[in-house]
Parts: structure tokens; C-alpha cells; sequence
């Protein structure tokens, strides 16, 4: 198959960042940790796969956390963060990468621009690992942990990051000598490829991409983050579309069956032409004529999703994340209420936001105007956007 694979790391029991559950699968601004961890994978358009490891007792969290993204089955991870690290090379060494991203879950703010550098230095080089220079001043000490021993200079230290990136063939081989030998303790893989005689290059990494450890970690990402996305929008959006002759209508991306079709754009489902706009809205970028015009025939008849999910990634685009949509349905037939559940589930998957933050509901007109004389379907929808502040 080749290209490039992620293996994210998420194994650990993660008990010094506090709270009741592994810090992986913390809600962290709306979403648990690891979600965040694997999408700028999943997202990417140069990853070609991703690799999950989790603990064993991990599997209906991850199964939850993980809900729509594009991932390879999650394998369990071993007794150490290096055992683990090999579960997951492993695991992709039948589909042959050429390259591979090693990344811990803890560190669920690593940003795509991160990952393209990733790459394209370890295509340069076979191995490498993003840094951040050190400012603070360091001094080792001694056994006692009491008496300074030297200045160490900060000039030529630096801080390591993840994702680290290999060579996948060179990298694996180096993980099974290791193993082999019977070292288990490198602190990360950069550490087992130095052991390996590899020349391991750095890269710039991003100050943005730390890792929560500690319960203090974890309360200032949960600050940063909510300062950093403090620009809260809302947008609006309201479409209709005329029954027409046919056995179903599509909404929310559900197809219902119904005595009539719906004529229109696309697929003409209403519900989420209508959150279309709404985020469009939400970011003052148009609407969805003016990005897939209905004179232009390639749209004739497509899957409204994809409007859907352009919008949404407008969003991630400019740094941002959808944290509520909210639907109303207004018709007299067919009945929503049954298919609720299933509109929600379908819209939270497209927009890549838990199902708690979709609402869909429904009413009649009370038998007034064209909704009320079944002559076609409206929906109004409201979307609300947090994007990063700029003072322009």
C-alpha cells in the first residue's frame, strides 16, 4: 500500500493528570482528548492510515470517542509506552508504509502544519523529531537531588515533541532489536533510533503542542483553549423544498420513505442544506449557491453530505470547531420523530462533533401555507462557531 501511518498512543493509564478516567478520554472543550489526538491524523490529506493503540479496558471509551473518524481497528498496547509503540507498528507492517508519524494521545493540540513538517523532514532525512529550544535556564544536580553540579548550556538543549517521524522498515526493525535485546526503557522513539545508529533530525515544533500530564496541564489546556477559540459565532440558514413524484425524501442525511419525492439542489434534503448555510453563515463565507451553484449540472442529484461537510471543514480551516447545531423540520408529512435519532447521529457524524451537540426537532404549520397544504418541506437551522480571536 505504502504512503504514511500514524500510530497514535493511547495505552497509558494517564493517573497523574487526576479525575476518574484515563486523561486520553478527558473532555477537553467539548471533546474527549484522544478524539482530538487522532483527527489531525484521520483529517490529514497526506496520512494515508491511522493506527490506534489502546489498553484492553479501553474498548467501548475508544469505540465512543472515536465515532467517525477514519481509523484502522484499535490493537492493545503492552505493558510500557515502547511496547506499545511496537502493537501498533506491527499492526501496520502488512499494509508496508513507507513513512510513520508515532504520536501520544496526550498531546491532542498537534496541528496539521506540525504534521506536513513532520513528513517532509523525514522524507529528507529517513528520521526526525520536532523540538522547541529551551528557556529556561538548567542545572543537573547531584544524587542528593540538593547540590547543583553544572550549568548545562541552554544554547544547544532542546525540548522534544511528538509526532515523531521514520523511515516505517527502519524504524520497525529498531523496535524488534530492542525488544530482542530486552529494552524496554526508552523514554521515546527518537531515544531507540539514537540506539539503532540512526541520524535523527529535528525539526521545528509547535509551542501549542503540549502534553497533559498533570492535573494542572489538563486545567490550563482547558484555559488556553478556551481563550484561544474566543470568538463565538452564530449563523442561521433556511431552505425549502417542493414534494414532487417519487417514494422517499433525504433529511439530515437519512433517506425516509414517503409517498412523494422532493425536487431541488442535490439530493434536495432540506435539513442540511439548511446547516449549510447556517455555518457559511457563521463564518460570513457565502452560502450554498455560492459555492455549488445550482446551474452547475455536477450537482445534480449529489449527496447533500458533501455541502455539509465543506462547511465544516471552512471551519477547522480557519482554526475553529462547531460546538452546537440546532434543526427545525417543518412539515406536515413525513412524520420526524422516528427518524430523529438517526438524523442526529448522521449530521454529528458529518460535521465530526459528539451526537449531544446536534438537536433536530420538528413541527407543522398547523395546516397554514405551503408546509400546511403539503406542498413541500422547510427547515430552519442555527449554528453556533467558536473560531481563534483576531483582532481584524
Amino acid at each position: 500500500m505504502g504512503g504514511v501511518a500514524a500510530v497514535v498512543v493511547a495505552a497509558g493509564r494517564g493517573l497523574r493528570a487526576g479525575g476518574d478516567m484515563p486523561k486520553q478520554y478527558r473532555q477537553l472543550a467539548g471533546e474527549p482528548v484522544i478524539r482530538a489526538s487522532l483527527r489531525v491524523f484521520a483529517e490529514h490529506p497526506e496520512v494515508a492510515m491511522v493506527q490506534p493503540v489502546i489498553h484492553p479496558d479501553d474498548g467501548m471509551r475508544f469505540a465512543e470517542a472515536a465515532a467517525g473518524l477514519k481509523l484502522l481497528a484499535p490493537v492493545f498496547g503492552g505493558a510500557t509506552r515502547q511496547a506499545s509503540v511496537r502493537a501498533g507498528l506491527e499492526a501496520v507492517a502488512p499494509l508496508k508504509p513507507d513513512l510513520v508519524l508515532i504520536h501520544d494521545a496526550a498531546r491532542p493540540y498537534a496541528s496539521a502544519a506540525l504534521v506536513s513538517r513532520a513528513i517532509a523532514a523525514a522524507t529528507a532525512t529517513g528520521a526526525a523529531v520536532p523540538v522547541m529550544p529551551v528557556a529556561d535556564t538548567i542545572k543537573s544536580v547531584d544524587a542528593s537531588g540538593r547540590l547543583i553540579e553544572a550549568t548545562l548550556d541552554r544554547s544547544i538543549l532542546r525540548t522534544v515533541q511528538t509526532p515523531q517521524v521514520f523511515a516505517f522498515a527502519s524504524v520497525l526493525d529498531a523496535h524488534r532489536s530492542a525488544a530482542a535485546s530486552g529494552r524496554e526503557d526508552f523514554t521515546d522513539d527518537a531515544a531507540l533510533a539514537e540506539w539503532a545508529g540512526f541520524k535523527v533530525a529535528v525539526f521545528a515544533g509547535d509551542a501549542g503542542n503540549v502534553k497533559l500530564t498533570t492535573p494542572e496541564d489538563v486545567a490550563r489546556a482547558m484555559r488556553d483553549h478556551s481563550l484561544a477559540l474566543a470568538d463565538t459565532r452564530a449563523g442561521s440558514g433556511f431552505d425549502v423544498h417542493a414534494f414532487a413524484p417519487g417514494d422517499h425524501v433525504m433529511l439530515g442525511g437519512v433517506k425516509i420513505p414517503h409517498e412523494r419525492g422532493v425536487t431541488g439542489h442535490s439530493d434536495a434534503d432540506v435539513a442540511l442544506h439548511a446547516l449549510t448555510d447556517a455555518v457559511l453563515g457563521a463564518l460570513a463565507e457565502g452560502d450554498i449557491g455560492t459555492h455549488f451553484p445550482p446551474s452547475d449540472p455536477q450537482w445534480r442529484g449529489a449527496s447533500s453530505d458533501r455541502f455539509l461537510a465543506f462547511a465544516v471543514e471552512r471551519v477547522r480551516a480557519r482554526g475553529g470547531r462547531i460546538a452546537h447545531l440546532d434543526l427545525t423540520i417543518v412539515c406536515e408529512a413525513p412524520r420526524v420523530g422516528p427518524h430523529r435519532d438517526a438524523m442526529r447521529a448522521r449530521i454529528a457524524a458529518i460535521a465530526g462533533i459528539d451526537v449531544d451537540r446536534v438537536a433536530v426537532k420538528a413541527t407543522t404549520s398547523e395546516q397554514l401555507g405551503f408546509t400546511g397544504r403539503r406542498e413541500g418541506i422547510a427547515a430552519m437551522a442555527t449554528a453556533t462557531v467558536r473560531l481563534p480571536w483576531s483582532a481584524t
